[in-house]
């Protein structure tokens, strides 16, 4: 008999320490860190198992790993261990359930030795157990008695991992409807078993939690989403409560499966994953910031509230459904106060249809009667569907006829949630399984409709519960010991690790603390050199000789068996050395071309799993050595052959070669890239067509290939853009050729993830990369290693989700200022060493005292610093808003006590924060205004009106407020009267960005309705309405008479202000545009997007065009502020640059002439990179100061001048 429990595995801090952010190495107690997996029963080395799931780590501690200077306190709860399930689903949909415990456990101590750790750390730990029944009380028993028996003072009569050995090992699962397993630990006797599979599917969890969190109403929206197959995003501080409520809701709507994306738990680091466009279901702490992402669409549930929002309307079930399935709910919850009103003497019955559920807390009799209440909503909605399918081969279901034979019954037109319903995929699903199937049989929706139409109660298509299951007593003969001897832990005890774990781990910790020194030189042998009549007899003898070797050699290679190890064959040894051994490259050109030849024959060009591995590194050695001979026509042809070679995945997937070559150089190579743009314009067969079209072909040719490989979308494109330019095509090519290039790249992030590869300068074309210049070595090769990641087959059930992205992650390029990194990418450990010794005066600084993630940055003028401290050059106040709810103010000349005070008072997320001389404004979630003294930091007002969170506050001359919220207004309001003076606009979506020019006396505001409208706010009316943009405008800048605009569909737009024109389209971006900067001295325009690209934009001349890209940056760009001199950005992932441009260089981007990179702007320093998301950025460029807010509730904030 299989196994109940397929793993015990223990999670959390490893000898490969990383960030959240894959920052090697430790950084402090003040971030959290990936989790490894530790430990495991079966072992690892075990043959007879399949590995866990690589990312159950990171699933199973969803928060990270955190390093703490102590323990388990009885007297605080945050020390106190949890303990919470969750569930993980497969790529072809089928499920396995985890019992987790998380505690606090010391470090080992060979990790703090080697990472110079302080001594007694504790970091987070998980045990866990792997099952594929759902049996949710029994895992949790189990590993509740496996925790205690550890940490028991008086210990267990066996070592901990014999008696998870004997548990894994010997439980069996229990035969549905007939066995009942008993087995023990140590004295506690447990019992496990499984429901016959003719009744309701096996759900070992309670529907209390459901009906708690959320009232009948909500729970019926919910439902309705689900059955919808809407995205669906619960919110809860629990994680308990998000596993328990989708497995509860998942069961309510039996027969149907949820067909989607499945993440009851998701793990913090993956919340971008919540912008997917496809269905999808998770789970997601509420600690966790959104801000940011776009939730247009998603369905949130807010189970600690009892709150359900989404901008998208959903359908409600139609009558007479709605008030059955309604008044049945409240029945069974409240059954008191439904028949209150009904005689308390039957009259021949009861008179409570749930009679056994009265004056009961909430049990397995519940949990049944709450099933079968939604089952027969489904019996009724679908009333006699079997006579709409269709007697064929495939089972059509005829919607068109149901629903008119429905819409007679009810005299009512066709109802859009049915219609909905009826096209989704659960329902499709359900009628290729159930129809004509074994699956049939036992389909209760159907003996549910048969038996109302008999007149029989619900109750009666459920087996029997009479039947008497047999008891399988599972005993360990070692638990009956004479022995006296008992092992008692201080923390979780290690498993026995083979010689080669053990090896392993002290090259890791060694390699950390510099105790080895791996580097080695090969040696070269010097060969005979010939003459050029010898090499010519030489080479023709070497061409016919290869030429007939290979042809068989191929042909045999494309035999090799299922057994044989594809790089110990004969024929993979032979080909390698022929390409190896051969200085002119005939044996690499020669294998090349007779794939070419066997491909024109009609060869498939599938691959077997082990011929994909031997072609594979043959034509990685091939394309190597044509590189260092310069051969671009082998490595193109070879190029071209790898993209039709392929293998089938897991999931009946095509595989190609091309997508494993990405490590090798010389695709970064933008001289390749050219070359090969220009042969195919030279091989092109139609030639007669327009040039620009005949340019876009092969330029798309391109793009596939880059994007293929895998290539960095923001270096493809500069590839992509470079060859363009040189063709002259025109701004609507550049656009769709962006857009074709973001859209196969998120085709392929979203099945196959982000590839890591060794990244290489551009410099040679004048581009930069933006990765840092890391070399790849053996064993960090994910892409070829592990193929398709666990979690992106998640989103990867069916080829119609596989073409979503989930993820935005860059590498970025290190400071100039940071210590010099080693020959492997990383910092000397005597450079680090230096650094620490000199104890010089940083020019970064984390700032600490928020406890959860910021939301909103703002610098005071140094007019207002001159109000308050006189003329300091250092002073310069700083104030942040938090989703903790509160308004902090920094004084950055202070160091070390930076923190001047705490503003208490909203009950939502600060949103956003101004000040004038003398006050400060926040607005937040709360949909409130609060208005506070500068000097003595206390409450003066509250302005209320707004009915949606505030996203901007402006403070005016004349004690005056501009405030804009979600709900579509902007007001006006009078600090001293505490009293809204105008409503100055309506929008009829969220207005998102807002600025005043003090000076005119001009408002410009914008958000989701895609129109920009402009006010003349001392005439008292309305100029303006700009309509251009097609999605959410995010940014916007008026300088003056021109104003810029950034809007979600990929362009910026200038205006005229005076003239309501749009002067100008700014494209070829990658994505949403998010900062928007106008620099007044030189009139051009600088534009940042969620692709991390920047780009300048030079209006000189009269017309507009982009002079310069930047690529420093990898992800989101979220600020960009620019003054006379000096120009700062900040961008998602916390890094930050700040620019200069020289006296000399002020007359415009392009000067006199083109400039090195195209503009004036230098590049002055950018900081080193730390772990950490943000969410805002903001800049003093008076004081060169740059600051961030991060996800994790610090301030990291850059003097860009110190230390020069």
């Amino acid at each position: 008999m299989a196994p109940i429990f397929e793993y015990f595995i223990v999670c959390g801090i490893g000898p490969d320490i990383r960030t959240l952010d894959e920052n090697k190495g430790f950084h402090g107690t003040g971030f959290r860190y990936l989790p490894s997996l530790l430990d495991q029963f079966p072992p690892f080395n075990h043959t007879l198992y399949p590995p866990p799931p690589p990312q159950l780590p990171t699933c199973v501690l969803p928060a990270g790993v955190e390093f703490y200077p102590s323990g388990f306190d009885s007297k605080d709860p945050s020390t106190h261990p949890r303990s919470y399930p969750i569930v993980l689903t497969e790529g072809d949909g089928s499920k396995i359930y985890v019992s987790c415990i998380a505690f606090r456990d010391p470090v080992e101590d060979d990790i703090l030795e080697a990472f110079r750790i302080p001594s007694n750390s504790y970091a987070d730990k998980c045990i866990c157990l792997v099952s594929r029944l759902p049996s949710f009380g029994v895992l949790r028993c189990v590993l509740e008695e496996i925790f205690a028996l550890c940490f028991s003072p008086t210990g267990g009569c066996k070592p901990l991992w014999d008696v998870i050995a004997f548990l894994v090992s010997n439980v069996p699962l229990p035969t549905p409807g007939k066995d009942r397993i008993l087995f023990s630990i140590e004295n506690c006797l447990l019992s496990v078993d499984a429901p016959s599979k003719e009744g309701l599917p096996h759900a070992d969890i309670s529907f209390q939690p459901l009906v708690q969190c959320l009232d009948v109403d909500n729970l019926i929206k919910l439902f309705t989403a689900v059955l919808l197959e809407r995205r669906i995003l619960l919110r809860s501080n629990k994680y308990s409560l998000l596993t328990l409520v989708s497995e509860a809701i998942c069961h309510l709507i039996y027969p149907f499966r949820w067909q989607h994306v499945y993440i009851p738990l998701l793990f913090f680091s993956g919340v971008d994953y919540i912008d997917a466009p496809t269905p999808y279901m998770m789970g997601l702490h509420s600690g966790v910031d959104t801000y940011g992402l776009s939730m247009d669409g998603v369905v949130i549930v807010d189970l600690d509230h009892n709150r359900i929002t989404t901008t998208e309307e959903i359908p409600p079930i139609p009558e007479p459904e709605l008030s059955f399935l309604r008044c049945e709910i409240l029945e069974l919850l409240y059954p008191n106060i439904v028949a209150i009103d009904q005689l308390t003497l039957g009259l021949g019955k009861s008179t409570q249809k749930y009679s056994g559920c009265v004056s009961r807390s909430w049990d397995e009799e519940h949990n049944l009667q709450l099933r079968l209440i939604f089952l027969k909503f489904f019996a009724s909605i679908l009333s006699g569907y079997r006579n709409f399918v269709e007697n064929t081969a495939t089972h059509v279901f005829n919607n068109q006829a149901f629903l008119k034979k429905r819409s007679r019954s009810t005299n009512q037109p066709p109802d859009p949630m049915i219609s909905q319903f009826l096209e989704s995929q659960g329902f499709m699903d359900y009628i290729e399984r159930s129809i004509g199937s074994e699956e049939n049989n036992s389909n209760l929706l159907d003996k549910l409709q048969d038996a109302i139409g008999r007149g029989q109660t619900p109750e009666s298509i459920l087996p029997s519960s009479h039947i008497e299951a047999e008891i399988i007593t599972i005993s360990d003969p070692a638990e009956i010991s004479d022995s006296e001897t008992r092992y008692t832990y201080n923390r979780f005890p290690m498993n026995v690790r083979t010689e080669e774990q053990e090896e392993k781990r002290k090259q890791i910790l060694a390699a950390v603390s510099g105790a080895e020194d791996l580097s080695g030189k090969p040696s070269v042998d010097a060969g005979e050199s010939l003459s050029p009549r010898e090499r010519a007899a030489e080479r023709e003898r070497m061409v016919l000789d290869i030429q007939v070797k290979l042809q068989r050699l191929w042909l045999r290679l494309l035999k090799l068996g299922a057994t044989d190890d594809p790089l110990l064959s004969f024929e993979y040894g032979t080909i390698l050395a022929l390409i190896e051994s051969d200085a002119e490259g005939i044996g690499g050109s020669g294998f090349v071309e007779c794939i070419r030849e066997h491909i024109n024959t009609g060869w498939t060009c599938q691959l077997t799993d082990e011929q994909f591995i031997a072609v594979k590194e043959l034509l990685k050695t091939a394309i190597t050595r044509a590189t260092s001979r310069s051969d671009m026509s082998t490595i193109r042809d070879a190029l071209e052959v790898s993209a039709e070679m392929y293998k089938k995945d897991v999931n009946n997937v095509s595989d190609y070669i091309e997508r494993h070559l990405l490590p090798l150089p010389i695709w970064e190579d933008i001289r390749f890239w050219e070359g090969y743009a220009e042969y195919l314009l030279e091989q092109s067969s139609n030639k007669s067509s327009n040039y620009a079209t005949l340019v876009m072909t092969q330029l798309i040719t391109v793009a596939s290939h880059l994007a293929g490989l895998g290539l960095a979308e923001a270096d493809a494109w500069c590839i992509i853009e470079t060859i363009a330019e040189k063709n002259n095509i025109g701004y609507k090519q550049y656009i769709q050729l962006r857009g074709y290039l973001s859209h196969i790249h998120h085709l392929r992030v979203g099945y196959w993830g982000i590839s890591s590869v060794k990244a290489q300068s551009l410099s040679s074309s004048g581009l930069q990369s933006p990765r840092s210049q890391d070399v790849t070595g053996d064993g960090q090769q994910p892409t070829e290693a592990s193929g398709r990641s666990w979690v992106h087959s998640m989103f990867s059930r069916d080829t119609t989700s596989r073409a979503n992205s989930f993820s935005r992650v860059r590498k970025w390029a290190s400071d100039s200022t940071a210590p010099a990194p080693s020959e492997n990418g990383t910092p000397r450990k005597q450079d680090v060493l230096n650094v620490g010794q000199k104890k010089i005066q940083t020019n970064l600084r984390i700032l600490r005292g928020h406890s959860s993630a910021i939301t909103a940055l703002h610098f005071v003028t140094r007019r207002e610093v001159w109000d308050l401290l006189g003329d300091r050059e250092d002073a310069g106040f700083l104030m942040s808003g938090s989703t903790d709810c509160t308004v902090k103010i920094w004084d950055p000349s202070v160091r070390g006590s930076e923190l001047q005070a705490t503003l208490k008072g909203h009950t939502g997320t600060v949103r956003a924060i101004s000040s004038d001389r003398t006050r400060v404004i926040s607005g937040s979630d709360d949909q409130s205004i609060l208005v506070w003294d500068k000097q003595t930091f206390q409450l003066l007002e509250e302005l209320k009106g707004h009915n949606g969170q505030i996203s901007r506050v402006t403070m005016l001359s004349g004690e005056r407020v501009l405030t804009s919220s979600h709900d579509g207004t902007v007001k006006m309001w009078d600090v001293r009267t505490d009293a809204c003076v105008a409503t100055v606009g309506r929008f009829t979506g969220a207005v998102l960005c807002m600025e005043y020019d003090d000076a005119t006396g001009m408002l410009v505001a914008a958000g989701r309705d895609t129109s920009a409208n402009i006010w003349d706010l001392r005439a008292g009316k309305q100029i303006q309405k700009l309509t251009g943009h097609t999605k959410w405008i995010r940014s916007l800048r008026m300088v003056g008479d021109t104003l810029i605009t950034g809007s979600d569909d990929w362009t910026a737009r200038m205006w005229s202000v005076s003239r309501g024109t749009c002067d100008a389209v700014l494209a070829c971006h990658g994505g949403p545009i998010l900062s928007t900067e106008y620099s007044v001295s030189d009139k051009g325009v600088i534009t940042g997007s969620s692709d991390g690209l920047i780009r300048f934009w030079d209006t000189a001349e009269g017309s507009i065009r982009c002079v310069k890209n930047l690529t420093i940056h990898g992800a989101a760009i979220l600020s960009i502020n620019a003054g006379e001199h000096w120009l700062g950005i900040g961008a998602a992932d916390n890094s930050m640059s700040l620019f200069h441009r020289p006296q000399e260089r002020l007359g415009g981007f392009s000067g006199t002439g083109p400039k090195p990179g195209g503009s004036g702007w230098q590049l002055y320093r950018t900081p080193q990179k730390t772990a950490a998301i943000v969410r805002c950025v903001a800049a003093d460029l008076e004081r060169k100061r740059i600051c961030s807010g991060g996800r994790n509730g610090f301030l990291r904030l850059w003097d860009a001048t110190i230390n020069i």
